[in-house]
């Protein structure tokens, strides 16, 4: 088995790459694209749980208010 410690590189501290136009240019370390960046979420839980959410802790405090005694 091998003992070797894997650490991840990405520094958190330097900025991000800049979105790839080229790939051909950079394809050894390319940056993301743009697809990728400006990824629509049409089926994101968002929506649903900004609704969902307020109702339930609505409907938890009339619960301890008025069932708890």
């Amino acid at each position: 088995m091998d003992d070797l410690e894997i650490k991840h590189s990405e520094d958190p501290h330097k900025p991000h790459k800049p979105i790839e136009t080229n790939y051909s240019k950079h394809q050894d370390d390319p940056g993301p694209s743009r697809q990728a960046v400006d990824e629509y979420d049409k089926n994101g839980a968002a929506p649903v749980l900004k609704w969902i959410i307020p109702i339930l802790v609505v409907a938890l405090l009339i619960y301890w208010l008025f069932f708890k005694g």
